[in-house]
């Protein structure tokens, strides 16, 4: 086991608490899908996500004890991250935390889009160095350049 907070690839083993996260109503409320899904439909998904070449999705684990994920899809010359802080995890820090042991790894072009109101990954985008190009339709969208 690990010490400190540290990102591994996720696994077909990792449905049960990804599914959990995902339904979560707070992570709903922040999803542009705010829909609860089926296991099922879940599955299929994280299955499709685990395959796709341009998907990278890893839990963020902390002493060993799964706290949240964060994935990278890589289009258009640049990587759109999203991520997920589990509920036991909020406000500990945990978000900024992991994802910036991503972007560390990211020399290309970085975005996000976070819906107005969540304060917490608004936060997050700006700290990890990306800066807010524009709102539509109640979306944030920030982006931080490549550091070649």
């Amino acid at each position: 086991m690990e010490k400190g907070l540290y990102l591994r690839p996720a696994t077909l083993e990792d449905a049960e608490i990804l599914f959990e996260w995902r339904n979560d109503p707070q992570v709903r409320a922040a999803s542009h899908n705010q829909a609860e899904i089926s296991f099922e439909d879940h599955l299929a998904w994280l299955d499709g996500s685990l395959a796709n070449p341009n998907r990278k999705l890893y839990i963020a684990e902390e002493d060993g004890i799964s706290v949240g994920t964060i994935r990278s899809d890589w289009a258009e010359n640049a990587y759109t991250l999203s991520w997920t802080v589990s509920p036991e995890a909020r406000g500990k820090g945990v978000g900024k935390r992991m994802v910036l042991l991503l972007v560390k790894q990211i020399r290309e072009p970085i975005r996000a889009e976070v819906k107005v109101g969540n304060l917490a990954s608004m936060k997050i985008s700006q700290g990890v160095g990306m800066q807010l190009d524009y709102i539509k339709n109640g979306v944030m969208y920030f982006s931080r350049k490549d550091l070649r």
